[in-house]
């Protein structure tokens, strides 16, 4: 499933504020090293944001709220009005993809397996469960 919330970007000195409204998101940007936040970098920062409040909903069971229309987004009533002037742009995040990239964690599952073809992985020093895991994965992203 995918997103795009709109987002208020408000830059600051070397940072830039970023404030998703329907979901009550406030963070910034400024990566550790450089001299200025950049936009780039801010979307980033957005999408991830979004992406962490929507995976959490749904793993919580919970909708979460519908994008508003970006031009029914007022920047003067913004988080950050006051510290400067702020854009508005949509953010878009695929969720499924999103839950991917950052949901690793390892789970244990039984398999059953004729005696044959585990004679044959072992014979061949074959490691099952990362033989198992690379064929989910062709199985899956291939059904999309």
């Amino acid at each position: 499933m995918k997103v795009a919330y709109p987002v208020i970007f408000t830059e600051v000195d070397t940072n830039i504020l970023i404030e998703v409204p329907d979901l009550d998101i406030l963070t910034e940007s400024n990566e550790e090293g450089k001299e200025k936040g950049t936009l780039a970098d801010a979307i980033m920062m957005a999408r991830d944001a979004i992406g962490i409040a929507c995976i959490s909903a749904e793993d919580q069971g919970k909708s979460f709220v519908n994008p508003s229309v970006i031009t029914d987004i007022d920047v003067s009533k913004g988080a950050f009005a006051s510290d400067g002037k702020g854009v508005v742009s949509l953010v878009d995040v695929d969720l499924a993809e999103y839950r991917r990239r950052m949901d690793n964690r390892m789970v244990r599952r039984n398999v059953t397996l004729p005696n044959w073809l585990n004679a044959e992985a072992d014979r061949l020093h074959l490691n099952v469960s990362r033989v198992l895991q690379e064929a989910l994965a062709d199985k899956v992203t291939g059904l999309k």
